[in-house]
C-alpha cells in the first residue's frame, strides 16, 4: 500500500497554503495498492517534532471506504468521520511548528473493519481502536518549517 501527494514529494516540504496561517488547506493525497480485503481507511497525521511526549495530531479521519484512491483539498468521501485533533477541533488543522522545520507524518492505515466511534475520538483513542484491525500500512512524510510560511510558492 502507498500513500502520496500531487502537491509535495515524500521528504518534502509541504505548501503554505497547507499551512495553519498560510490558507489551512488539507492536502491532496492518493492512495494505491490497497488490500482488495480493507473495509475501511484511516489517515492519521501526526509531528513528532512538537513539543511534549506525544507530538502533536495535525488530522485525524477514519471510515474511509476502502477502495479510496484520492482525497482532496475540498471534501472526503460520504461516511467518513474526522476526528479532535492536537488544536482541539476536528478537522484539519495545518503546520505551523513553534521552532525549526518539523516533519508531518501521513499514515494511512487499511483495515478489516469500519469504527464505531464518536466524531469527538481524541488521536490515542483512535490509535487504540485501529490497532486490531491492521491489514497494511504506509507513511508519507513531508516538511514545514517555521520561516517557510514567508517563501513565496
Amino acid at each position: 500500500m502507498n500513500i502520496s501527494s500531487p502537491d509535495f514529494a515524500d521528504g518534502a516540504k509541504i505548501p503554505k497554503a497547507c499551512a495553519r496561517l498560510g490558507g489551512n488547506q488539507r492536502p491532496p493525497l492518493e492512495i494505491s495498492d490497497v488490500p482488495a480485503e480493507a473495509k475501511s481507511l484511516v489517515i492519521i497525521c501526526h509531528d513528532p517534532d512538537a513539543p511534549g511526549r506525544d507530538g502533536f495530531y495535525h488530522w485525524t479521519v477514519w471510515n474511509l471506504p476502502g477502495k479510496t484512491a484520492k482525497i482532496s483539498g475540498e471534501s472526503l468521501p460520504a461516511g467518513a468521520v474526522e476526528g479532535v485533533t492536537s488544536w482541539g477541533q476536528p478537522g484539519w488543522g495545518g503546520p505551523q511548528p513553534p521552532f525549526g522545520t518539523h516533519r508531518y507524518q501521513f499514515y494511512v492505515y487499511a483495515l478489516d473493519t469500519t469504527l464505531d466511534l464518536p466524531s469527538d475520538t481524541k488521536p490515542k483513542e483512535l490509535i487504540a481502536a485501529l490497532t486490531p484491525h491492521i491489514i497494511d500500512q504506509s507513511m508519507l512524510t513531508g516538511k514545514f518549517g517555521v520561516f517557510d510560511i514567508l517563501r513565496r510558492e
